[in-house]
């Protein structure tokens, strides 16, 4: 027997037997029917999700609109919302150009810093890169490292050497004198900068061929100067260049010797022995720099001058250094006397150049190269004996470093 209670064909249809309305549709037992759930959408007594208040969703008369066999109607406030947090549209990349200015700008800082850093830049780099690998890495703990991974200072390896010891007991003084050596005179004359260059990097030789014996048998290792040439105003590893100063400085390159030209051109058709000798000295000078610089002496000088108590005290340590630097150059031009034509006037204008260019005759009367008469004890010094551990300045008493 059928079901009485089934619906007929056409009961949900409009007009049939279960298009009924709200106040027909009572259970049996005469109650109300249940209310169907509260719509997500399209209710004015809903308040919007806190977190949608004052967006483009908190919308009181947002209904749903479409079906589920295709895609919503463009003008579909719903969907809209949808799109604008869900797919928003992709913002387009515009390359900006970059002047060609700029262009040249970042071109010459790289040139520059690859002819200028390129050894700092090394070192810096090989650090770099480690962190780079491992940016969030956490460091282990090592076997250095105290309790709870705390780390505890590695104990000094052996002793550091103090600056007073560096320059009054360095073993350059007891390795021997300068050996004897062939090194005549340059034949270039101070005629043009290209002969001044040739000079000097003929006497450069002939003094890496004195020193270097003596140098590695003190147990330091030898490498030649680089030498400069510049022109007046230039600037160079030592700074901007004076056309009548010789001077050295410490650099990346290991020490370079910096020598004027111009004005010894100038200068040489009027007075060529004196220009010879001025051109041999203010070598030998520089080049001397260079002995203390390989032998660790011209750093701790340095460090003594800085600390001094006074400024009386600073001048006479500089004093004991650029006595010694003389000191050194004469020692060399000792080794080469059979050779290096000393004699005559040369060895006049030799004589003289020393007696008149002391402290005392310098433009600025500043004490810190040495009087005439220190010049001339320390440099006659280490003309006779050729060896460095006559040019010991840093422990002779203080009226010697005048």
């Amino acid at each position: 027997m059928a079901d009485e209670s089934a619906p007929k064909p056409g009961h949900f249809l409009p007009g049939g037997d279960g298009d009924r309305t709200a106040a027909d549709q009572r259970r049996p037992d005469g109650s109300a029917p249940l209310a169907a759930p509260t719509p997500r959408l399209g209710r004015d007594d809903q308040p919007a999700h806190p977190q949608l208040r004052g967006s483009r969703l908190d919308s009181r008369s947002t209904t749903l609109s479409g079906t589920r066999l295709g895609p919503p109607p463009a003008d579909d406030r719903a969907a809209a919302a949808y799109r604008e947090v869900f797919h928003p549209e992709p913002i387009p990349f515009v390359p900006k150009k970059r002047s060609k200015g700029l262009i040249a700008l970042i071109v010459a800082a790289v040139l520059l810093l690859l002819g200028g850093g390129a050894t700092f830049a090394v070192k810096m780099l090989s650090n770099y890169d480690g962190f780079v690998a491992n940016p969030l890495g956490t460091p282990s703990a090592s076997p250095s490292d105290g309790p709870g991974g705390a780390p505890t200072s590695p104990a000094p390896v052996g002793k550091g050497t103090p600056d007073a010891d560096i320059v009054g007991k360095n073993a350059i003084y007891t390795a021997g004198k300068l050996a004897a050596v062939n090194c005549p005179e340059p034949a270039f004359r101070p005629t043009s900068k290209e002969n001044v260059r040739s000079y000097y990097q003929a006497l450069t030789a002939c003094m890496d061929k004195a020193w270097k014996p003596v140098v590695t048998k003190a147990g330091f290792e030898f490498r030649s100067p680089r030498l400069i040439v510049f022109d007046d105003g230039e600037e160079t590893a030592c700074g901007v260049q004076d056309a009548d100063l010789a001077s050295y400085c410490l650099d990346e390159q290991g020490g370079s010797v910096t020598m004027p030209w111009q004005k010894i051109v100038e200068d040489y058709p009027k007075h060529r022995a004196a220009t010879r000798v001025e051109m041999a000295q203010s070598f030998g000078f520089v080049y001397g720099v260079h002995v203390q610089n390989l032998t660790g002496m011209a750093e701790a000088a340095g460090n003594l001058a800085d600390t001094a108590a006074n400024k009386t005290v600073e001048l006479e340590q500089h004093r004991r250094a650029a006595l010694q630097a003389y000191c050194f150059g004469a020692a060399f031009f000792g080794a080469a006397r059979s050779t290096f034509p000393l004699r005559g006037e040369l060895l006049q204008q030799w004589t003289d150049q020393i007696r008149r260019s002391g402290d005392e005759f310098s433009k600025d009367k500043v004490r810190d190269h040495g009087s005439s008469k220190s010049r001339t004890l320390w440099m006659n010094q280490g003309f006779a004996t050729t060896s460095p551990g006559a040019c010991n300045t840093f422990g002779a008493a203080s009226a010697k470093v005048s």
